[in-house]
């Protein structure tokens, strides 16, 4: 067994303070049991919470440890601006020409951190791909459960799109795939040629073969809650699995990473069935489609609207200057084993 660390813990002079100033720069919350006054505060920050505990020393020099911060919906430089905004002072620019580099900050007692570059900055520069998170996950998933909350309750029982399945049986089949991406990097030596052995079988005739169903007398919210648990399982495992882990997958055996990004197709283009036959209106971030298209379908044209493509790489839309695809299937292998059997 080993250990794990539970906190990161800075010394201070108002630890309440201080913290209110690091839940704003993390987007995290400070616990509940913490108020102004308090001798400590904590921020439950994803990872590892950070602790702040006051003291009755002050600060004598620089910080043998600190904490480097990379935005993940902005850029380095936006950030840096926020967290001045916020009370940080600035300590040293470490920006270089090429738009490498990073910028020292301190917090309002003084304690030194670092602002690097989004990921999305990192991959331009190094010119490498953006890769498919667990907080993608997170993200496709409550998207796609605030989009179908305002469903009409009559609609329910309506064909989802092209598919042949119940609007409310395609929530349930997205359930299942979620969970099932998820089982399949649980056990502690992930099965290579088969599929975690749950049962899995239909509800009727004709309806999709799932371990995983709504109890219908919970209604829609119920429903959309069972969605929204598989998706947060599947996250939870693709942040905690160690990126060398390989587990199978019928389009081949996979990783965290493609995990993640096949249960974000699902949600996407499920979801896009699902609005057809609810009269909803659905259309995610291009972004976001362009990372799991160059995941999963390293032949996709790079040109075009990102969602377009992708709908017409899992057979759903037209793309001009392309056949209609009337099968598909995605590549779950990590990109260096496609490469690998490219070349041998």
């Amino acid at each position: 067994m080993s250990s794990h660390v539970r906190h990161i813990t800075i010394d201070c002079s108002d630890a309440y303070g201080l913290g209110a100033f690091w839940a704003q720069v993390l987007d995290a919350p400070l616990s509940d049991e913490d108020s102004p006054g308090d001798p400590e505060a904590l921020v439950e920050a994803s990872g590892a919470a950070i602790l702040f505990v006051r003291v009755e020393d002050p600060k004598q020099t620089k910080n043998r440890v600190h904490l480097d911060i990379q935005p993940q919906d902005r850029s380095r430089d936006e950030e840096v601006e926020r967290l001045l905004a916020l009370g940080a002072t600035l300590v040293g620019d470490h920006r270089r020409p090429n738009g490498r580099g990073w910028v020292t900050l301190a917090d309002p007692e003084g304690n030194e951190f670092c602002v690097e570059c989004s990921a999305a900055e990192r991959a331009a520069l190094t010119g490498t791909r953006l890769p498919v998170t667990a907080d993608d996950v997170t993200s496709a998933v409550r998207l796609a459960v605030d989009a179908l909350a305002g469903a009409p309750a009559d609609r329910w029982d309506t064909p989802a799109g092209s598919l042949t399945w119940t609007c409310w049986e395609t929530v349930e089949h997205l359930s299942d795939d979620l969970f099932a991406y998820a089982a399949q990097l649980g056990p502690r030596t992930p099965p290579l040629d088969h599929d975690v052995p749950y049962r899995w079988a239909p509800d009727r005739e004709g309806g999709p073969h799932n371990a995983v169903f709504a109890d219908r007398t919970a209604g829609t919210a119920g429903l959309l809650a069972t969605l929204e648990a598989s998706g947060a399982l599947l996250a939870s495992m693709a942040r905690t699995t160690p990126p060398g882990v390989r587990s199978y997958h019928g389009y081949g055996i996979s990783d965290p990473e493609g995990f993640a990004a096949m249960g974000v197709v699902e949600t996407l283009v499920h979801t896009y069935d699902l609005a057809e036959g609810l009269g909803l209106e659905w259309s995610p971030s291009p972004a976001l489609c362009d990372r799991v298209l160059a995941r999963l379908f390293p032949d996709a044209p790079a040109g075009g609207d990102r969602w377009t493509v992708l709908l017409w790489a899992t057979g759903r839309a037209e793309l001009p200057g392309h056949p209609r695809r009337t099968s598909w299937r995605w590549d779950g292998r990590p990109p260096a084993d496609q490469t690998a059997s490219s070349a041998g």
